[in-house]
């Protein structure tokens, strides 16, 4: 029976769905691991304008009941002032009904962003994610400075999560660095899962 690992993100310019493909990779690198990627659907102020069912681009649409039904989660956002993006957030926020059931309680949790400068609040971003995760009593995972790729990174990488940055024109790809980090993410979470099962 395979561990299921959910990787929920946002992504408007494709790089944080770049970073969960990357995460994924790291997840099923440990053996009897499963990545699964979902999205979340983008949130409006127009009253009226609803979104789609299917989303044009990138992995299909997250629903609560996902939640339950893996071993471990990992988030994946933009940053947005410091923060995670509003769709991410009003996901999260529905989550309730999980909470009173603790349904999350002792699963792995991690996170991982993606900015457009160097300063754009990766740090504080991750950070933010990792809050609503504490609050379902999930277990943190973060990347440890024992992979030489923390010290060396001159664009994303953090203690907190793996962390990428794009850019203004949201078009600089990931380097190797970055990429690593993400894998390492991954295989991070999944190892703690596969710890915690037995």
């Amino acid at each position: 029976m395979s561990i299921k690992i959910l990787i929920v993100y946002d992504s408007k310019g494709g790089n944080t769905y770049a970073m969960a493909k990357k995460v994924a990779l790291g997840v099923e690198k440990v053996a009897r691991c499963e990545a699964v990627i979902r999205s979340v659907p983008e949130v409006t102020t127009n009253i009226g304008i609803t979104t789609a069912a299917v989303p044009e681009t990138g992995a299909p649409y997250v629903q609560l009941d996902d939640l339950a039904e893996h071993d471990g989660l990992i988030l994946g956002s933009p940053t947005h002032f410091g923060n995670m993006s509003a769709a991410l957030k009003h996901f999260i926020d529905q989550t309730s009904a999980q909470w009173l059931a603790g349904a999350l309680e002792g699963k792995p949790a991690a996170a991982f962003t993606s900015t457009g400068s160097l300063h754009g609040g990766q740090e504080a971003t991750l950070l933010t994610m990792l809050i609503p995760l504490l609050h379902h009593g999930m277990i943190i995972s973060g990347i440890p400075y024992t992979h030489p790729g923390l010290m060396k990174t001159s664009a994303g990488g953090t203690p907190y999560g793996a962390s990428h940055m794009a850019g203004e024109e949201s078009n600089i790809k990931m380097c190797d660095t970055e990429e690593a980090l993400c894998v390492l993410l991954g295989q991070r979470v999944a190892a703690l899962a596969v710890k915690l099962g037995a």
